[in-house]
């Protein structure tokens, strides 16, 4: 297996976790030092702050939804570091007939993986919400009222 379909298995491992709410499982496939950045700014540092952060999320507000991504762009730094630039996305559990997220839902993620004797695990984690500037009711509205 080459290293873009072991860094895929690694992106399934991750959404086929969150799918299943569980919080140990989800965790990991992070490594112990993890830096973890959330959509919302929350910084989670380690291993275990990612269990406590989602196991509340997927007992709550997150419980059977899926996360979703779409066209990852994999980039090798050396033999066994990689950089993940990719969009995803969560689908809630009231979305079920939903192939992709709602565009409130989609984020630009941002990983770094770094190999380890089972495969790839991921040591940074940062997730920007995806918010193209022309999107937004204020963009919207500049950019009739300026010149080009």
């Amino acid at each position: 297996m080459d290293n873009d379909q072991a860094i895929g298995r690694t992106l399934d491992a991750i959404a086929a976790a969150w799918e299943k709410g569980d919080a140990t499982a989800y965790a990991a496939l992070f490594t112990p030092d993890v830096d973890y950045t959330a959509y919302d700014g929350t910084r989670m540092a380690g291993r275990q702050a990612v269990i406590d952060g989602h196991r509340a999320l997927f007992a709550g507000i997150m419980r059977g939804s899926r996360m979703v991504f779409a066209q990852p762009h994999i980039r090798l730094l050396n033999n066994d570091v990689a950089i993940v630039a990719v969009q995803g996305g969560i689908i809630m559990r009231w979305q079920k007939h939903r192939q992709s997220p709602s565009s409130k839902r989609i984020s630009a993620l941002t990983l770094v993986l770094v190999r380890s004797g089972t495969g790839w695990l991921v040591t940074a984690f940062q997730n920007t919400r995806y918010r193209p500037w022309d999107k937004t009711l204020l963009g919207r509205v500049l950019t009739k009222v300026m010149p080009a």
